[in-house]
């Protein structure tokens, strides 16, 4: 199988049709140059062998005629190109956000992925909007302008011959370093962001260790390594610039100068047609010059083709580290019959190059278990696995006697109610938050149930009160009572928990876990991952993860 080129890793084929579409228009307008160039040659050798203003005037329509007809081309030669950019970034951004939002753990932080979702992804744009279009024309106004040339002066063109091909066979030496360097400078932007919110995290704790300068002395250290990396990009731009300059300022000295002595008759060879008239020669030196101008194009665009292959090595390598995808689809659906019961068994899952192999367990409706064991011996992967977020790598988890697949999660999905140990609040009233299905089941009995009551009272629009993403305006222990009140007004028949205590005063974690045994009373299945002995001795049984001792 043939190796997948760069825009067949970094673009759809709606993104490749629209870019086509943009770099033969761009073509079609450089294309142009030759008549306008003919035009001037006619009206200043007119001008000189004193034909009519007629002839003059004709040339100037036609100049001005072929030059609004480039500049219509090319305006939509850039719309198109823009447009397929535009697009290209937006799915890789969606793709992404979509991918990782699903991404347990072990995948890349926060910080290297805003700085691929932002930066680098940005880096995209150059290399769409100007390379091929660039290569396009590199492929083809040579070869169109060889073949006027030609016919006019073989000097000239067997000049043109020799000096371009040299200029390609330097760019992809050159190209090769342009592509490290532009991989080492992606590598240091991603490490820059990383280091930039870590230490924003860390800003209260900087401040209290008295680590200001440290910090400081951080941050110029990866500054200096990110000028470093930049300035190598900048000078494997600036030397594939030079040496395109150099061959093309002699091709085109070299035809100037082959024009300039056979007007003045000093040479009698290299034209078909002996003298070379001045409308040759000067069409010849308007040609000279644009004959070199995809080159220029294609190596000012050179450093964006090795940006764009680096951020595109980035993506493969995430994507192929990307988790399996959620079962299900997301619907709202009815709940899924049978007992609010839930199994593993044989149950494993694939981290990174490691399997964690978690123990196999069977929950019966109306129990209440609590998973414990040391921190990273999967109980929060178990949860995620018993609530459809996550697919095992092996065995199976059935849930209502049912195995718990595509066909059946999103039913399943309904029945439950999940408590997170980061509680995500989304951009809606508490009432919405609360009632996320509208049924009108909120009440003061039921938010006194789960300790919600007085959350609920101190807010400054009551129900109404927007808490924002991170629950803004609530502590981490209140809004675990507010998910707690969730689950009684939505129903849930099960409840997964995962540390509903951790970080919380004695009061605060006992009346959760007052609230998740009520539940238990009344029959629904509660299950809690948990450090918390309070918590643990609450339950019914436990189950050991890893070290966590017997049950």
């Amino acid at each position: 199988m043939a190796p997948r080129t760069t825009a067949d890793r970094l673009l759809s084929p709606d993104a490749r049709a629209l870019l086509r579409r943009a770099a033969w228009l761009s073509l079609a307008g450089a294309a142009l140059w030759p008549v306008q160039a003919l035009a001037v040659a006619v009206a200043i050798s007119g001008w000189v062998t004193g034909a009519g203003l007629a002839r003059g005037l004709t040339a100037a329509a036609v100049f001005a005629v072929v030059g609004m007809l480039r500049a219509l081309a090319e305006r939509r030669a850039a719309r198109l190109a823009w447009t397929a950019a535009d697009a290209a970034i937006h799915t890789h951004r969606r793709d992404l956000l979509d991918r990782e939002a699903l991404r347990p753990e072990g995948g890349p932080s926060s910080a290297a992925l805003a700085a691929l979702l932002t930066e680098k992804l940005a880096a995209l744009a150059p290399w769409i909007t100007r390379y091929h279009p660039a290569m396009l024309r590199t492929r083809w106004l040579p070869v169109l302008y060889l073949a006027l040339i030609f016919p006019i002066s073989w000097a000239a063109g067997l000049v043109l011959l020799v000096a371009g091909p040299l200029i390609p066979m330097f760019m992809a030496l050159v190209g090769i370093a342009a592509k490290e360097a532009s991989r080492r400078q992606m590598v240091e932007v991603g490490a820059m962001n990383t280091l930039l919110i870590d230490r924003i995290a860390a800003l209260p704790d900087i401040l209290l260790l008295n680590a200001a300068a440290a910090s400081r002395r951080a941050f110029a250290v990866r500054a200096e390594a990110l000028r470093t990396r930049t300035m190598a990009v900048l000078r494997v731009a600036f030397l594939s610039s030079t040496v395109l300059e150099l061959f093309a300022a002699l091709g085109v000295a070299m035809v100037a100068l082959y024009v300039g002595l056979s007007l003045l008759g000093e040479l009698t060879f290299g034209a078909w047609s002996t003298p070379l008239t001045l409308g040759e020669g000067i069409f010849l030196l308007l040609l000279a010059p644009d004959f070199f101008q995809p080159l220029r194009d294609l190596a000012a665009a050179w450093h964006d083709r090795a940006a764009a292959e680096a951020v595109a090595d980035e993506l493969d390598t995430l994507a192929a580290e990307a988790p399996l995808p959620v079962p299900g689809h997301g619907a709202r659906v009815a709940p899924l019959p049978g007992p609010a019961s839930v199994a593993l068994e044989g149950v494993s899952v694939l981290r990174g190059v490691q399997r964690l192999v978690l123990p196999d367990l069977a929950v019966a409706a109306g129990e209440g278990v609590a998973l414990c064991g040391p921190s990273g011996s999967g109980k929060t992967t178990a949860l995620d696995l018993m609530a459809g977020l996550l697919r095992p790598d092996g065995g199976a988890v059935r849930v209502a006697g049912q195995a718990l697949d595509p066909d059946t999660a999103d039913a399943w999905r309904a029945r439950i109610a999940f408590v997170p140990q980061h509680v995500h609040v989304p951009d809606v009233t508490l009432r919405a938050f609360l009632d996320p299905h509208g049924t009108g089941g909120i009440s003061d009995a039921l938010l006194a149930r789960a300790r919600a009551d007085r959350i609920v009272a101190a807010l400054p629009d009551g129900l109404d009160t927007r808490l924002g993403e991170t629950g803004a305006g609530v502590s981490g222990g209140e809004a675990r009572r507010l998910l707690l009140a969730r689950a009684l007004i939505s129903g849930a028949g099960i409840v997964l928990a995962d540390e509903p205590t951790a970080d919380l005063d004695g009061s605060t974690a006992a009346a959760i876990i007052a609230t998740l045994r009520e539940l238990v009373a009344e029959g629904r299945t509660v299950i809690a991952a948990s450090h918390d002995p309070a918590l643990i001795a609450a339950l019914d049984r436990t189950v050991p993860f890893g070290d966590g001792g017997a049950a």
